[in-house]
């Protein structure tokens, strides 16, 4: 299936082949017990038919040779961290990611005798600048969470190369229809399969693609920590995807017609979307994107009540998580980086004000609709 576009692989890459009925469906295979003689197929080995059939298909997607699928974000992200990350060791890490990712490191990354730097900026020299004799791992995040903020992806992977590490992203903002890491030179690209992959608000899950090589220390520790998807939920996943670059390419539309309403809104202070020209990094996120995402962020004009805008969305949901079919906000401050420090999110930009929007397929008239009328209650309760 490598040879096809994006839309024919979303939809066909990686099914099973059903010979008892010819179902135009993958078949669901439920067992958690194989026979052993000719096979050690088990659940957590991530080896069950419909595993090995979704990994093929998010493999494709990704340009990888290899894919593994696990029960959550965090469990690809902690995975791949701690299978190239030993005592002694040392990771670069970009100065903004997503808040469990942060946490994940400063909480715990101590005990386990792991060494790691935030960088001060987001350029390349700003992680070469980080790097020291024991590193290991460059790890970032583009576009950022929550300010779309954009990584030379072609920079880092050069970088992480002229010092001999291993380069990783969390790919989740862009998915696999927006941008394409390892075509840039990434060796590992993860998604929290939660988002843009499942696109439903109905399935928990995370993804790892990478090369064959890549994927063994990580299929060594992945198997013992056993942060495997239940095969039902493998299922689920590979059926949403079919409609992946359907979704996208909608929500990429609608977010640029949004972000463009937004940034000339009289309660809107800031809009971060890369696809508007005024985003500082707009000409590289044109470079190395196919589209911007559903994702952007924006902040409330001071004068706008955050709680009342909240409470007065009839259509956007406030709901944590994001990338369904349905338009979401979250609050930042009080969700996805709420385990951070009052100065931690202060050195990130993430204000009490900031809005994390996740533009669905509704339609886009609507959606202004319900921003404007929204703002304008916020606005009038102060």
């Amino acid at each position: 299936m490598g040879k096809n576009k994006q839309e024919t692989q979303c939809v066909h890459a990686g099914q099973l082949p059903d010979p008892l009925y010819q179902g135009a469906i993958s078949p669901l295979y439920l067992s958690t017990a194989y026979g052993y003689e000719e096979t050690d197929r088990y659940p957590r080995y991530f080896n069950t038919p419909n595993q090995v059939g979704l990994a093929q298909k998010i493999a494709a997607l990704e340009g990888a040779e290899a894919a593994l699928i696990f029960g959550s974000g965090m469990a690809a992200i902690s995975t791949a961290l701690m299978a190239y990350l030993h005592k002694g060791d040392h990771v670069v890490l970009q100065n903004d990611l997503y808040g469990g990712t942060t946490n994940l490191v400063k909480e715990h990354f101590e005990k386990f005798g792991i060494e790691y730097s935030f960088t001060k900026g987001l350029t390349a020299n700003d992680f070469e600048a980080e790097i020291k004799a024991n590193t290991k791992v460059i790890y970032i995040e583009t576009p950022s969470n929550p300010l779309m903020k954009i990584i030379d992806l072609e920079a880092i992977a050069a970088l992480a190369k002229r010092h001999a590490l291993v380069s990783m992203i969390d790919n989740t903002f862009a998915s696999p229809i927006n941008q394409n890491p390892i075509a840039y030179g990434i060796d590992i690209v993860i998604h929290s399969a939660t988002k843009y992959l499942g696109g439903h608000s109905d399935i928990l899950a995370g993804a790892i693609a990478c090369s064959k090589a890549h994927l063994e220390p990580l299929f060594a520790l992945a198997k013992s920590f056993g942060g495997n998807l239940s095969d039902l939920s493998v299922w689920l996943l590979e059926r949403s995807i079919k409609t992946l670059a359907v979704r996208v390419k909608q929500q990429n539309e609608n977010a640029m017609a949004i972000a463009t309403y937004l940034s000339q809104h009289p309660q809107v202070a800031n809009v971060y979307y890369p696809g508007l020209s005024s985003h500082p990094d707009h000409d590289l996120a044109n470079k190395q994107m196919r589209g911007f995402t559903g994702m952007m962020s924006f902040e409330l004009a001071p004068k706008v009540h955050r709680k009342t805008f909240e409470q007065a969305l009839q259509i956007i949901q406030p709901v944590v998580s994001l990338a369904g079919v349905e338009s979401t906000i979250t609050i930042p401050c009080i969700t996805s980086h709420k385990l951070l420090s009052d100065a931690a999110r202060a050195q990130q930009g993430i204000t009490d004000q900031l809005v994390r929007l996740s533009v669905g397929v509704e339609h886009v008239d609507d959606l202004k609709q319900d921003l404007d009328q929204a703002l304008k209650k916020g606005a009038h309760e102060t």
